[in-house]
């Protein structure tokens, strides 16, 4: 069972990084005056991002116990 929940939490930080990316370009976008509100989509992506880093934690913490 934890090499199940270490390979989660892989995928998880995978999943992370990406998120945090797309992040990225969107704030790129908002300073370049993309159409839309990608300054918005930002924060949202940000804090889809700490919910998954959150997962993470809680699978480290699992596999813990």
């Amino acid at each position: 069972m934890a090499g199940d929940l270490d390979d989660l939490r892989q995928r998880l930080e995978n999943i992370s990084s990406e998120i945090g990316d797309l992040a990225l370009d969107r704030l790129r976008a908002a300073l370049d005056g993309a159409d839309g509100n990608p300054a918005a989509q930002e924060r949202l992506l940000t804090r889809a991002r700490r919910s998954v880093d959150k997962a993470g934690l809680l699978l480290r913490q699992a596999d813990e116990l």
